[in-house]
This record gives C-alpha cells, structure tokens and sequence, in this order.
C-alpha cells in the first residue's frame, strides 16, 4: 500500500510500504476513504514531537471501511464504516475506566499515552491502518453523516470542546477569547455555545482567519498583530478581562497573551502543541486566583458530538476548505504549511 512516512525534521515521502496486519485478537484494520492533516502533524514535522521517530506513517485522524477484524472484535464487522479516534483506548486501565483514554495503560505504543497513531504507531494517512483496541476506539458513523464531518470527530472538535471549553470551565453568559483561529480553535468557538458564552472573541495574526471565525460562532475578531489588540480584548468585557482564555496555537508568545487578558478568578486552557518551554508569570498569576490547565485530548465526548453532527445541531462543514486525493497528500501538506498564504483551514484528503 501507499503511506505517508515521516523521515526526519523536515522530510516526508508518500512511498509503498506492507499493509497492516492483525497483530492481537481486539485489532481491526481500516480501509482509509477520508483522513486530513492536523497542526501536531506539522509539529511533528519540525522536529517538535521528538517520539516520532523516521519511519513512522503520520496521521491520526480518519474515516474508513473495516476490512478485518480481530477474534475478539464483537461489535465491529467487515464492512462497518467508521470514525477512527485519534485516542485509542484499552477501555478496561485505571485511566480508561476515569474517562481519562489520553493515559491509557495499554501496552500499545508506550505505557500511559493514548495519542499513539502516526505517533508511537503507525497513522491513518496511508491507504489501510491497523486499530488497536478497536471496541473502544472505533465508532460507527450513520449513513447520513458524510465522511468530511465525521473525520472532524477524530479530533479538532474533542479537542476544543473538552480541553478549550470543558477545562475552561465555560458557563454560560461567560465572555470567552480563543487565542489562534486555526481549527482546534474554531472548534473550541463552534462548541463554546453548548455551554452558553455571551461572548466569543477570535484573536489571531491572521486577519482571514479572524474573518473567517464568524462562520463558527465568534461574534467579535482581534487581529493580535494590531499594538492594541489587548485594549480591544477589554473593551469588549468589563475592563477586568475575559472569563476564560483558550490558547490553541503552542508557542510561548501566545500562551503568554491569554495569561494577560483573563480576568481574576478567570480560566486559561491551554490547547495548543507546544515544543517549547513557555515562561509563567507565577508572581503575578498567584493573587489573581488564575486556574490553568493543560490537556491532551481524551475523545470521551466523541459520541455526544456524534449526536450533535447527526442532528445537525453542530455543522462542520465550514471547517473544510481545500480537498485533495489521498494520492496528492504532498501537496495538501504544501497548502496546509502555508495556511496564511492559501487561506487553509482544514484538508481533507479522499481515497
């Protein structure tokens, strides 16, 4: 089969490699029809996720057709068509039983890490995947959910509702700002409203993905390259600065503004990737009573977005903006890599 390999900081090939196999009796294997590329890939890329070492097939996000399963896959069949968690889950550790499948136990990958597609293992950008744990890692997908949206539950929207919104203890009539309109962000501003924000404020560089973050349910955008792009924020609240504060870029810079504009008492959920140390201001957040948290994604709501999407109460068709082959992945790496420029959000990629 056809895979994207990683092959050190900088370097990937599209290139034949063997098709999976069962490994263990509660594996599956998917036949990829839709996968995408996510901003850690491009972490990954850079040398950022030092893990993921040459060889490896990126990927962690898909939609397929099961074409084989383990001995002791009961409640998945050849044929089912599914969403593929970027977690996988033993479903039975100390962790897993918690809702905490980010820390899983399971043997696959290493001990105590769920995100081990197209990290520890090898990913979904590739024609097949081999699943681990396939019982608590697959979901099926109803027919009427087309395959563009139900990859977006592999991860980007999880990720923003539960590490951006969740951590960020969200309520309702909250003012929220979301530093970064990429599409974690726009996926922590789309599931904002399920808790009932007064307010949403887009912040980035980008003056296109300010723009855009409308679309997603932002009802105020701050280009953060402006000199008062801080002044703007408080504007818009009290003066005392917002309730909750969502970084989902991962660098230091950014990290760094929504400890500035989160109000005392307030929240900042960290989303993003970071390869780096970012410095906290400990002697100042101290006495303004700041709760921060971090947070790798657990996928635990997956089901309940699944819902949402089902019923159309949450639409993510907005989120995909460029469409390719799965064959021509180098070039939707290029578009995606250059997000500013080809005004990218998310890539979808079809067998």
């Amino acid at each position: 089969m056809k895979a994207l390999v990683y092959q050190g900081p900088g370097k990937i090939e599209w290139t034949d490699v063997p098709d999976p196999a069962i490994l263990k009796p509660t594996d599956a294997v998917v036949r990829i029809e839709t996968t995408t590329i996510c901003g850690t890939d491009l972490h990954i890329l850079k040398g950022d996720v030092p893990a993921v070492t040459p060889g490896r097939i990126l990927g962690h996000e898909g939609v397929g057709v099961i074409t084989e399963v383990g001995s002791s896959v009961t409640s998945f069949a050849v044929g089912d068509r599914v969403v593929i968690s970027c977690i996988s889950s033993c479903g039975h550790c100390e962790f897993c039983k918690k809702g905490l499948y980010s820390h899983c136990l399971g043997d696959e990958g290493a001990v105590g890490i769920g995100w081990i597609l197209g990290h520890l293992i090898n990913g979904t950008q590739a024609e097949l995947v081999r699943i681990p744990y396939a019982e608590t890692s697959l979901y099926k997908l109803a027919e009427n959910v087309p395959d563009q949206q139900g990859v977006l539950l592999s991860d980007i929207l999880p990720t923003g509702f539960e590490i951006g919104v969740q951590y960020g203890k969200v309520t309702p009539g909250d003012v929220v700002a979301v530093i970064g309109a990429g599409p974690v962000g726009l996926s922590a501003m789309a599931t904002s409203s399920l808790y009932g924000a007064a307010k949403v404020i887009a912040i980035d560089i980008d003056q296109n993905r300010v723009d855009q973050a409308s679309k997603f349910g932002a009802t105020h955008g701050v280009v953060s390259a402006d000199k008062d792009w801080k002044k703007q924020v408080l504007a818009l609240t009290d003066g005392l600065g917002v309730d909750v504060a969502i970084e989902a870029v991962g660098v230091p810079e950014t990290f760094g503004m929504a400890t500035e504009i989160v109000r005392p008492g307030g929240h900042v959920a960290n989303v993003g990737v970071h390869g780096t140390s970012a410095e906290l201001r400990l002697q100042d957040l101290w006495i303004a009573n700041i709760t921060i948290t971090t947070g790798l994604v657990n996928t635990n709501t997956l089901p309940m977005l699944l819902k949402l999407v089902v019923s159309q109460k949450l639409d993510a068709n907005a989120f995909v903006s460029h469409r390719f082959a799965l064959k021509d992945i180098m070039d939707a790496y290029d578009t995606f890599g250059r997000a500013s420029e080809t005004k990218a959000l998310k890539v979808i990629l079809e067998a």
